[in-house]
């Protein structure tokens, strides 16, 4: 993973994520090692663990979440419930490795496609649209979820310390998708932090978007990258620092980010 320039500590996000859940991984069998979905080699033991976690994410998605058992998912799995509870303690846990996956994957795959874009609007659009493409099938899950986000102690908050190595990650990428602009200090401090919340704004409204491929949804990223651009090229002049250091302030003040 890449290192993050200083953007702050924030609130923590549902930037949670890792690989993802494009087919279930085929069961372990007599061999020494089994492959990821991408193309990852993984030991006896991983495999299993994948294999359960695959099957547990295909009934939340199906079934609900609050609707899933841990004895539905080892039966489904093919393994004894006391090896699925070996793995994962719970039905939160499961829920964590999904998080953990979603994360790994974005990260993977924006990373990847960094390199190519030359303007800001564009990397931050990127980063959105994948996001979108590799949540597109969890809306439902998504939105159960969600209702835990107002209890900051809950495992499965999206603001919640447990979450916040996922919120750190995201936001490192989206300071990467900023190292090649020219920026104050002060704004490229904050905008990783403002980015996340773009990007979970845009979340929230996935989660009630039916139109067709989510196409409400992208045409609002697609928007809200270019308003950005164009914010950032009048938010650098010299004549905004006093209202930029009256922002940073106040956000060191609430603790969204940390005091120096």
């Amino acid at each position: 993973m890449t290192s993050t320039p200083n953007c702050g500590t924030v609130l923590n996000v549902f930037n949670m994520s890792s690989s993802r859940t494009e087919e279930a991984i085929s069961k372990a069998s007599g061999s020494r090692s089994e492959e990821s979905p991408s193309g990852e080699k993984l030991s006896r033991s991983e495999a299993t663990r994948e294999q359960i976690l695959d099957t547990a994410i295909g009934l939340f998605r199906k079934n609900g979440f609050d609707e899933t058992t841990m004895r539905e998912v080892a039966r489904e799995a093919k393994v004894a419930l006391g090896l699925a509870y070996h793995y994962f303690p719970s039905k939160e846990a499961l829920v964590m490795a999904y998080y953990e996956r979603v994360q790994r994957e974005h990260h993977i795959v924006a990373h990847g496609k960094l390199a190519h874009l030359h303007s800001l609007r564009d990397r931050l659009d990127m980063f959105l649209q994948t996001k979108l493409d590799i949540l597109k099938d969890d809306r439902k899950l998504l939105g159960a979820l969600f209702r835990y986000t107002g209890n900051p102690d809950h495992p499965l908050s999206f603001l919640g310390r447990a979450t916040a190595p996922l919120r750190t990650d995201c936001m490192s990428l989206f300071a990467e998708a900023l190292e090649p602009e020219r920026l104050p200090d002060d704004l490229r401090e904050l905008l990783p932090l403002a980015m996340w919340a773009l990007h979970m704004g845009v979340l929230l409204y996935f989660l009630y978007d039916s139109s067709p491929n989510l196409k409400r949804t992208r045409k609002l990223v697609r928007g809200s990258a270019n308003l950005t651009a164009s914010f950032l090229k009048l938010a650098k002049f010299p004549l905004l620092r006093p209202a930029r250091r009256g922002v940073m302030g106040l956000l060191r003040e609430t603790g969204l980010i940390q005091p120096r």
